[in-house]
């Protein structure tokens, strides 16, 4: 599967687009790992915990996009596009998705 964050593929030819494919998890930390990022925000820095979370909250997002690209029997996914939000403290949610093609 070509995933790719622009509009065309260069040097393929788009033959038919198939609809809008997304992913999406909502992640959460422990409660451990979130007293520490609290305290971590007094200090400052980067709250390796939570970059870790979103990290993977990404992956798991993208490849759900992908299996559905798959149902729909792309060959490839483009102007992939990412949101976040924060649904509750210690969750986000992340949201992948893109136009599902058929290549030529």
């Amino acid at each position: 599967m070509i995933i790719t964050t622009i509009d065309t593929i260069p040097g393929k030819t788009i033959k038919e687009v198939l609809g809008i494919a997304k992913g999406q998890v909502v992640q959460s930390k422990h409660m451990g790992s979130d007293f520490m990022a609290g305290l971590k925000t007094m200090v400052g820095g980067e709250i390796k915990g939570y970059t870790d979370m979103l990290n993977k909250a990404r992956t798991i997002a993208t490849d759900r996009m992908v299996e559905e690209a798959e149902k729909l029997g792309a060959d490839a996914v483009v102007g992939v596009r990412y949101g976040s939000s924060s649904v509750m403290a210690g969750a986000s949610e992340m949201l992948c998705y893109g136009t599902a093609v058929k290549l030529k």
